[in-house]
């Protein structure tokens, strides 16, 4: 009898053993302001070889959802919540993905913007580099930089260049990949780039790479982006181009000064994602060269839609001056969220649509350069990695009690099966708020009326279907109070009353004189 039970033991252990070899790695890389049509394999022009090739052996969704803001797109990814729920900044009653895969044998390691309260080091991730601000300078930082918890001064050099922020993710994520792949473990690598987010800086050589690029303007770009998107499959030709909104002017209404003003912006826009672009293939490189590359689930996503805000500080010092400071504005970003409407913040699809692309050797089951349509949101990555972790999504960690998760693993659709879908995709932020229940889709901006689409007929939001489904309206609007109120604990402001009118969305403009210096 002991020898049987002997035995027993010895298979368990060996079973266990087999099961957590099997396990597999994790890399999810977050870009920053970075629109759903700023990628190569997602229509664009900007030279993104590495992540396209991700695209064309993996997997790419084209109806993925951020919060369309910074720091809730950061509490959803990492807690599997919606932000208010998870307790916003403070993740007073979210667990982070560090924390439970750390309590299954996991090593965590983050690189890049937090934008979240106290540190990474605080919330479960046993390596930390990166800026705890929400942007920073590229060229020279700033004082909230820290690594594993310590104070970090950024230096004018790092290995044997001028300090970058960009390359600077890409050194740190190598050297933590060094130390997790001399461990038995699987790893969980979190890189958060600050890149493509204002202001707009990148080196001189990369800038100049996309001189004369958008020369032609921000009208003909998004026409060539959503005929590169047709053409791949990635938007049905059923989906119309929505139209360019009356606070985007018409480039050829501009001046030849304003035209070389806005041209040289989006130049370097475009270089910040190469560059980043650049260092997702150093990343790869590594996991290849390290032998861990075909149990690597790799993830590549955006925290919301190209943003909007003119913010410029001064026009005539070089982009790769660490004392320029320049933005893009809606005119941009209209191209750079190619084919939908509006941008950062709003919860039209502009807003709230991303990138995903995912690659997986040993665990992904669809056909390489798959497209799937089936939506996912941020909130789902935690589901996805408790799955493949084999990891068990907690109660209370510490003095916080955890909420119920909110998320749906991703692993089905990776199979390729078709997942039970979310009952809601629930969306806020300010006053721009969303409901999304199977096709149908309810969204208002600043507190304006309520807007219904079918978005498998009309993802681009061009037919308004409210006046003909005034209870379907009704319905939606209750049920994304009743979120708002009892799931996501909104209060005050965020729980008023839509007004009968749409609202004006004229986003600023700065219309003043002068060009940058090349």
């Amino acid at each position: 009898m002991r020898n049987w039970i002997k035995v027993f033991v010895l298979a368990l252990a060996c079973f266990s053993s087999v099961d957590a070899a099997k396990r597999p790695n994790i890399v999810l890389i977050m870009a920053d302001d970075l629109g759903f049509a700023d990628l190569g394999c997602y229509g664009s022009e900007i030279q993104t070889p590495n992540l396209d090739t991700l695209a064309g052996e993996g997997l790419r969704f084209s109806q993925f959802y951020n919060t369309a803001k910074c720091h809730s797109s950061r509490v959803s990814l990492l807690t599997g919540l919606y932000c208010e729920q998870a307790g916003g900044a403070k993740l007073d009653r979210g667990a982070t993905i560090a924390e439970v895969l750390g309590q299954a044998d996991y090593f965590t390691a983050m690189v890049g913007k937090w934008h979240l309260s106290k540190e990474p080091t605080d919330f479960g991730f046993q390596r930390y580099w990166g800026h705890l601000s929400g942007a920073t300078s590229f060229f020279k930082g700033d004082n909230t930089f820290r690594l594993n918890g310590e104070k970090y001064e950024v230096p004018e050099t790092l290995n044997g260049r001028p300090f970058y922020t960009t390359h600077a993710n890409g050194d740190f994520a190598l050297k933590f990949l060094d130390e997790a792949t001399q461990q038995k473990n699987p790893f969980l690598l979190y890189v958060a780039f600050n890149a493509p987010h204002y202001p707009l800086h990148a080196p001189e050589a990369d800038v100049k790479k996309y001189d004369g690029m958008y020369d032609g303007g921000w009208d003909k770009l998004r026409k060539m982006r959503y005929a590169k998107q047709l053409k791949s499959g990635l938007i049905p030709k059923k989906f119309k181009l929505s139209p360019r909104p009356t606070h985007v002017p018409a480039w050829d209404g501009l001046s030849v000064k304003e035209r070389e003003w806005e041209a040289d912006r989006m130049e370097v826009f475009a270089a910040m994602v190469d560059v980043l672009d650049q260092n997702v293939g150093r990343i790869v490189a590594k996991l290849k060269e390290k032998g861990v590359w075909d149990n690597t689930l790799f993830l590549f996503c955006s925290d919301n839609g190209a943003c909007p805000f003119e913010r410029t500080r001064g026009r005539y010092l070089k982009p790769w001056d660490p004392q320029s400071y320049w933005t893009y504005d809606a005119s941009w970003a209209h191209a750079g969220n190619t084919p939908f409407r509006f941008y950062k913040q709003n919860q039209h699809e502009g807003g709230i649509s991303s990138p995903l692309i995912v690659h997986w050797p040993k665990g992904l089951k669809t056909e390489p350069g798959s497209i799937t349509r089936q939506p996912g949101h941020l909130i789902d990555f935690m589901g996805t990695f408790v799955d493949v972790a084999g990891a068990k999504y907690p109660k209370q960690i510490g003095d916080r009690k955890i909420d119920p998760l909110m998320g749906k693993s991703l692993l089905p659709i990776l199979e390729g099966n078709e997942r039970e879908p979310h009952e809601n995709l629930y969306f806020h932020f300010g006053t721009d708020r969303a409901l999304r229940q199977g096709p149908w889709k309810l969204v208002s901006a600043k507190l304006g009326r309520w807007e219904l689409y079918n978005l498998a007929e009309d993802r681009t939001e061009t037919q308004d279907l409210a006046a003909k489904n005034p209870k379907r309206v009704e319905a939606m609007a209750k049920e994304w109070f009743r979120l708002a109120e009892d799931v996501d604990r909104l209060k005050g402001r965020h729980l008023n009353p839509v007004k009968d009118k749409l609202a004006n969305l004229n986003f600023r403009k700065d219309t003043s004189s002068g060009r940058a210096q090349k």
